[in-house]
Order: structure tokens, then C-alpha cells, then sequence
């Protein structure tokens, strides 16, 4: 069977690739700091050697819409144009194409129907930030194939909290069940709080740094009844308008299960606070000694 040898869950800061990119005399401040960051985070899927990656996202209007907006879509299609115009022109990001694992994206689907999610698919779907930004940040070299699974949390009615955390056992499941002999990474990626085109957008911090600690603690410690008590579909409004996208953090942790992350970081920047998790369910499927940074193994 396939192995489950990293799950990791995290932000998608669309402004990352730009300032990554710039020279020193031009970078802002936290520049250094933010690369050096998510560079250690990048050991933490190197040294998971994986050969497919599932990854989790949410488009933001660019394919999906009003007219046809599924509540959890899978992609299948063998390959992925990535970014689209305005986050090339908005974000300076480059245009991608990613191969897609289509037998994976099969054996999802069908598992994911009879385990009673009645998953929507596409065969041409373009994916947006919220699956190439973790590619730029953790495998820059974009050389494995991925899965990609989108959920709903722009446009209600959404699935409710435990609807995400129940889709992440899932996923779970369904992986570990795959019958194949490839070692098998989840990625996903959120928000904490967060304001788009709000009172409180682009403050010094996040919208509600309270929150954001809360949130954080949550996921480290794998304190999924914790979540599920301390937040709803109304309540994710209060932090900022686009919090929403927090499910996405609670899907991660239900394919994590109550356990604590082994690598655990986070950044606080201009209008958001960035976070970095990773879980190994397979500690000895791992290449190499134990991590060193701030957020090394907890």
C-alpha cells in the first residue's frame, strides 16, 4: 500500500515568490527573515522523499464561480496550468505547468464517493496561488506529480468545520488504502485571520492576532475538539472576513488525527500572520537527524 510519509499545512502568502526574488537593497525588512523561514520549512518535505504530492487549496474565483461552485472538487486531469493573469500581473508570479497523478486522482474520487463525499472533478482545471504558492515555497523544483483537491470557503452556503475535518480523515483513509508503492505527501494551505478589501486589510498584523494565537495553538498541539469548540461558520466572520479559510488548516488536521505537529512555525508580517506545520505519521520512513531551527521538531 502507499505510504503516508508527510502532511503539511500552511499558508499561501501570494506575495512570497516576488520578494523572494529581490535583491538585497530592495527587499523589505522582514525579506531575510521570511525566506530563511520557509526555507528550513522546505527540509521538512525534502526529507520525506515523497513521489506524489496531494494538495489542498481553494480557488479564488478565477475557474470556479456562482454558477456551477462545487463543495469539494478533485482535479484529474495529467497536467495543470498554474497562476493565472492577475496573479501573474498582481503578484509577479511566473505561469506553471504541473503534471497531475491521474491514477491517484481516480482512486480518490471513487474512494472519496463510496466513503460518502460526493466529490465534484474537473479533467481541465487551472489551478490558482493556493496550490502553486506552497509549490514555489517547499518544492521549487516542481518535479512531482500532483493530486489537487479544492473545498469551498468563498461562497456559502460552505460546508460546515466538521464537514473539513471529516474530508481530511478521508483523504486519509483513502491514501493509506491506495494500492501502490509510492510514498504520498498531503500539502494544504489556509489562512489565519485575514480582512480582503476590509476596514482591517493590510494592518501591521493579522486582523485579530488573539485569534491567530488560538489558531496556532490549536493546530501544534493537534487539539481538534478544541477547534471544533471554538469556532463555526458565523464565528470564523469576527477575525476577518476572509477567515473562512482557516477550514482548510482544520481539513489538515483531520488527515493529521490528534496528534501533536513535529515541526511547528510561524511569522507575523504585514496584514497576516504566515504558519508552518508538518506531521510525519511514519517517523521512520524520514531521511536524516532531526531539524534545527526555531520551529524544528517539537
Amino acid at each position: 500500500m502507499a505510504k503516508l510519509v508527510a502532511i503539511l499545512a500552511t499558508t499561501h502568502h501570494p506575495f512570497y515568490y516576488r520578494t523572494s526574488q529581490l535583491a538585497p537593497q530592495e527587499a523589505p525588512p522582514f525579506a531575510a527573515e521570511w525566506v530563511r523561514r520557509v526555507e528550513a520549512y522546505r527540509e521538512t518535505l525534502t526529507r520525506a522523499r515523497p513521489d506524489v504530492l496531494v494538495m489542498v487549496g481553494s480557488d479564488h474565483f478565477h475557474q470556479l464561480w456562482l454558477d456551477n461552485m462545487p463543495q469539494f472538487l478533485v482535479g484529474k486531469a495529467p497536467f495543470y496550468d498554474g497562476n493565472w493573469e492577475n496573479e501573474v500581473r498582481e503578484f509577479g508570479m511566473p505561469k506553471l505547468l504541473l503534471r497531475g497523478d491521474e491514477e491517484l486522482s481516480a482512486y480518490m474520487l471513487r474512494e472519496g464517493i463510496d466513503r460518502g463525499f460526493d466529490l465534484a472533478f474537473s479533467n481541465e482545471l487551472r489551478v490558482d496561488h493556493s496550490i502553486t504558492c506552497p509549490i514555489f515555497t517547499v518544492r521549487p523544483q516542481n518535479d512531482l506529480p500532483i493530486v489537487p483537491i479544492y473545498t469551498n470557503i468563498f461562497a456559502p452556503p460552505l460546508p460546515r468545520p466538521e464537514r473539513f475535518v471529516q474530508l481530511g480523515r478521508t483523504i486519509r483513509e483513502v491514501i493509506e488504502a491506495w494500492p501502490s508503492h509510492l510514498r504520498v505527501a498531503v500539502i494544504g494551505t489556509g489562512h489565519l485571520s485575514l480582512e480582503l478589501g476590509g476596514p482591517r486589510q493590510f494592518g501591521p498584523t493579522g486582523p485579530d492576532p488573539e485569534f491567530d494565537a488560538k489558531a496556532v495553538e490549536w493546530i501544534a498541539q493537534g487539539d481538534i475538539d478544541g477547534c471544533l469548540a471554538g469556532v463555526s461558520l458565523d464565528s470564523l466572520h469576527e477575525p476577518g472576513n476572509a477567515t473562512h479559510g482557516f477550514m482548510d488548516f482544520m481539513l489538515m488536521m483531520g488527515i493529521a488525527g490528534h496528534a501533536r505537529a513535529d515541526y511547528a512555525d510561524n511569522l507575523s508580517l504585514f496584514h497576516t500572520m504566515e504558519a508552518y506545520f508538518t506531521w510525519y505519521p511514519e517517523p521512520d520512513l524520514l531521511d536524516g537527524p532531526p531539524l534545527t531551527s526555531r520551529g524544528s521538531l517539537l
